[in-house]
């Protein structure tokens, strides 16, 4: 009776669970979908040394000789020097596409040279999702704030008139810990230098788009008490100290009734000329303002004490455009302004900080302009590799992050060194063609869809073209964030450090801890 029993009650689980767990092996078919065969492109031939074993063998045998001659002789020296270069909006998809930009995919953007490599968790505190301003806060100040809110913590929420002012509230950056040590400090962007990332290092305010007066005012508080971030980097402590400061923004400086050096009337409300309060304020001072890449060129760097150069009402022109639109002779690139901002801070004997920012991957991104946010990539790689020539690997740490990423990923099944901006190789099911980056979101879509002919057809259409703008899924006028980690890159003291998994907050401290400065400082962590 126990055996009909046991044997009953076997027979019935088995049927259940294959009743359950019915056979989910892929057909041929199925499978031969999810890794197509695709035909080869004739114009394509491997390189001699890509055919051998040996080559990859020897490829791995460098890297790990390499890792082994790094991990032996790890540069524990206190850094005199701390560059944090951030590429906004620069996701790890970002650099990828990049790589095929420049040519190949077995291409390195140059901080990928960089020894060690991390990854950083970027949300805010009340969304999965963050901004750049919750970032900045994050990555300069060591504090997670709230989306849209700069250099406060959480208690602040945005647009709150009241809870900003409270400086119990306030969050110090890593310039602040510089300054205080005897260093001097600086930033440079190609957005507007009171955008929300460059607004971290010095600025205190409950919303990001405080950038001038009238923002304030239309939300119904009050400006005289919540000071705007042009007033805050030209009076506060931090701001007005910076040595350094080029990119964009001039238009949030000046009043509506004065026109700037190019004929383009300002912003401001209160009528006030920043601008000018910034140059008298260090009128016993080697201070210059500039506003053209010329201006900045005929400076004599080795004997300037405060720079302050505002290149454009609004923000930099994109680096592409920069050639396309002759804007050669009129803006100075990332690797202009980061060169003098390098010059200038070196005259320090204690050593720097300095913010250097590629403000426009991002815009380039929203905008579902791919090839320009991959030109402003590229650059921002030509600026990095210029600061890490200008200064030694034994004395200044070099960190590379970004703040968030994008929706672009990079689909299809497109050829080994087929153009990045062209069209997947392959059909969709609809026998239409598709781009090879794409987005989850954005005004792409436009190029995806037609409400009248369904899918569009992109046969002929240049996708090269420096204002296309990629495929999109979903219809939106500026593309998203996305949520996922970003990358980190480390070069010089204590480099080491920034290898894993971490919160973004960590990268100030760790930062601090090897230039022994600020609250996480060697000495004070000993106490």
């Amino acid at each position: 009776m126990k055996v009909c029993v046991t044997f009953c009650f076997l027979a019935l689980a088995v049927s259940s669970a294959t009743a359950i767990r019915p056979r989910t092996a892929p057909s041929e078919r199925e499978d031969s979908a999810q890794h197509p065969h695709l035909r080869t492109l004739f114009d394509y031939s491997a390189t001699d040394d890509e055919l051998q074993t040996e080559f990859w063998h020897d490829k791995a045998q460098s890297i790990l000789s390499e890792k082994l001659t790094i991990h032996k002789q790890l540069n524990e020296n206190t850094a005199k020097n701390i560059i944090l270069f951030l590429g906004d909006g620069m996701s790890v998809h970002t650099i990828a596409a990049t790589r095929a930009f420049m040519g190949d995919s077995n291409k390195q953007v140059f901080f990928e040279k960089f020894p060690y490599t991390g990854l950083s968790k970027t949300y805010a505190v009340d969304e999965r999702t963050p901004d750049s301003a919750s970032t900045a806060t994050a990555y300069l100040t060591g504090v997670k704030g709230n989306y849209g809110t700069i250099g406060v913590n959480a208690k602040v929420q945005r647009r709150n008139c009241f809870a900003a002012i409270d400086k119990s509230t306030h969050t110090e950056s890593i310039a602040k810990w510089a300054q205080d040590a005897g260093k001097w400090a600086g930033l440079v962007s190609t957005a507007r230098v009171t955008h929300a990332s460059p607004a971290g290092v010095y600025a205190h305010t409950a919303d990001r788009d405080w950038e001038y007066d009238a923002p304030i005012t239309k939300d119904g508080c009050s400006a005289d008490e919540n000071l705007d971030i042009a007033r805050q980097l030209v009076e506060s402590p931090v701001g007005k100290d910076l040595r350094v400061v080029l990119g964009g923004g001039r238009a949030y400086f000046r009043g509506r009734e004065s026109h700037d050096e190019e004929g383009i009337l300002g912003e401001r409300e209160d009528g006030r000329d920043l601008i000018a309060d910034w140059v008298n304020d260090k009128a016993d001072k080697n201070a210059h303002y500039v506003w053209s890449r010329k201006g900045l060129n005929d400076l004599d760097l080795s004997k300037t004490d405060y720079l302050l150069g505002l290149f454009d009402p609004s923000h930099c022109p994109y680096h592409g455009d920069r050639h396309r639109k002759n804007l050669d002779y009129a803006d100075p690139s990332l690797s202009e302004m980061t060169a003098a901002a390098i010059k200038v801070l070196s005259r320090n004997d204690q050593g720097y900080f300095l913010f250097v920012e590629s403000g426009r991957i991002d815009m380039a991104h929203h905008s579902a302009q791919a090839r320009k946010a991959l030109e402003e990539t590229d650059e921002f790689a030509n600026a990095i590799e210029l600061a890490r020539g200008m200064t030694n690997e034994k004395d200044t740490l070099i960190v590379v992050t970004s703040d968030h990423s994008h929706t672009m990923t990079i689909n299809g099944y497109p050829y080994r060194r087929q153009n990045i901006l062209s069209l997947a190789p392959n059909l969709a099911d609809d026998q239409l063609p598709f781009t090879i980056l794409s987005y989850a979101n954005g005004p792409g879509y436009a190029q995806t869809f037609s409400s009248e002919t369904g899918r569009i057809d992109l046969t002929g259409v240049d996708t090269t073209d420096p204002e296309f703008q990629f495929q999109s899924t979903v219809p939106l006028s500026s593309e998203t964030h996305g949520g996922e980690d970003v990358g980190v890159f480390a070069s010089g003291p204590f480099e080491h450090f920034f290898a894993g998994n971490y919160e973004q907050t960590a990268i100030p401290a760790l930062m601090a801890y090897a230039a022994n400065i600020g609250p996480f400082a060697q000495d004070k962590l000993n106490e």
